[in-house]
């Protein structure tokens, strides 16, 4: 008999204040959780050099082929104004219809909705063909340097398969069974340096203003017209995101002129060779104004995207039965651990609805809590039947 419920498990994860990177004894709550399913787990807690150490988990039931793999983050971002907030966002309420808590939509209901799906799959199904398995994290709002990336790798060390994975990060706009998301983009940023000559502006010709060679490295970066987007894919994007000229005078040419650009790429590229065509235009530009430059980039993700096969539109059937809605199969949005978990497992993500996440009295509503419950219960019936 299935005995967790997933709104009291959701309101239980929520108490927890884990936000990036603090744990606060939520990785130990669930895997004592999962071990009364039956689970065989494993708390992976990993550290770098100059960044904070994360305890992720890997829970698996069962130990034959194929194994169906759920990943998600219980980390969350900052609640901010407290005061701002209709109840303490470490204390969830059940409000109108909703729960209202930190992480209640991005993404702990979520993880609840899973577990509570596996407990009434395994109370009617006691042998299974298969395996499943949850991957969670500690480190998806932050660097994601000590979370799922590293876990990833201490699979493929293992040598532990994984067949199909599903990500519940919250992937639809307005209502639930909207959107699929299949893939995503890139997304590299890039810091430019321009170093010229201080000196005084009455008297330009002794110094090189950096500021001349920066902007027109700006402009000519807005101007790029990467590609048109393809069928999966939106057009790549880039933004400047910051600029800087620290300058206290009115009277002085700066020696330094600082910005900064994001880039959201499809799958036409890779981080690599856009790095070359941005390279050749700073190099251009700064030549022609005899000025020093120095450029880094951080590639928080290649593009990327799982081509659809019977387990894609057998969940795209699952979710529509339910909501009776046909999910669109989508590239859009920001990044995800979706992004390392490819590299092992073809992958999708399905949660819920995304409009409140990491806002003030984030929420989930508890029509959709259940619905996505029976979703993913339904998901494990037909992959493992």
């Amino acid at each position: 008999m299935a005995t967790i419920n997933e709104l009291q498990l959701a309101k239980e994860l929520i108490k927890f204040p884990s936000v990036t990177p603090i744990d606060a004894g939520i990785m130990k709550f669930l895997e004592k959780k999962l071990k009364t399913l039956g689970f065989k787990t494993k708390i992976l807690e990993f550290v770098e050099k100059d960044s904070a150490s994360v305890k992720n988990l890997y829970a698996r039931l069962g130990n034959k082929s194929p194994n169906f793999c759920y990943a998600g983050h219980l980390d969350v971002v900052p609640a901010g104004n407290l005061k701002d907030w209709t109840v303490n966002p470490f204390k969830p309420a059940v409000k109108k219809g909703h729960l209202i808590g930190r992480g209640a939509n991005d993404m702990k209901s979520s993880i609840a909705a899973f577990i509570s799906a596996v407990d009434n799959f395994i109370a009617n199904k006691k042998k299974f063909k298969g395996s499943i398995s949850l991957l969670i994290t500690g480190d998806e709002e932050g660097a994601a340097i000590n979370g799922t990336k590293k876990v990833v790798e201490y699979l493929k060390k293992k040598k532990e398969k994984i067949n199909f994975c599903l990500v519940g990060e919250p992937t639809n706009p307005n209502k639930l069974g909207e959107m699929i998301k299949i893939g995503r983009r890139g997304s590299m940023t890039g810091k430019i340096s321009i170093i010229g000559i201080q000196g005084h502006v009455a008297y330009p010709q002794r110094a090189n203003n950096p500021s001349t060679a920066l902007v027109q490295i700006l402009n000519k970066l807005k101007e790029i017209k990467f590609d048109k987007g393809t069928k999966d894919f939106q057009p790549t994007n880039l933004e400047i995101t910051k600029i800087n000229i620290n300058n206290s005078a009115d009277n002085v040419i700066p020696r330094l002129a600082d910005a900064t650009f994001n880039i959201r790429f499809n799958n036409k590229h890779s981080s690599s060779s856009i790095k070359k065509k941005i390279n050749e235009i700073i190099k251009k530009i700064s030549n022609k104004n005899k000025s020093k430059y120095k450029i880094d980039y951080n590639v928080s993700g290649e593009a990327f995207l799982t081509k659809p096969n019977s387990t894609t539109y057998m969940i795209q059937d699952v979710i529509k039965k339910v909501t009776k809605i046909k999910p669109k199969l989508s590239t859009t949005g920001g990044t995800s651990d979706a992004r390392f978990i490819r590299k092992i497992a073809p992958c999708l993500e399905f949660g819920l609805v995304g409009k409140t996440m990491h806002k003030i009295d984030e929420a989930v509503s508890l029509s959709d809590l259940k619905k996505l419950t029976l979703i993913y219960s339904n998901i494990l019936r037909s992959y493992l039947r």
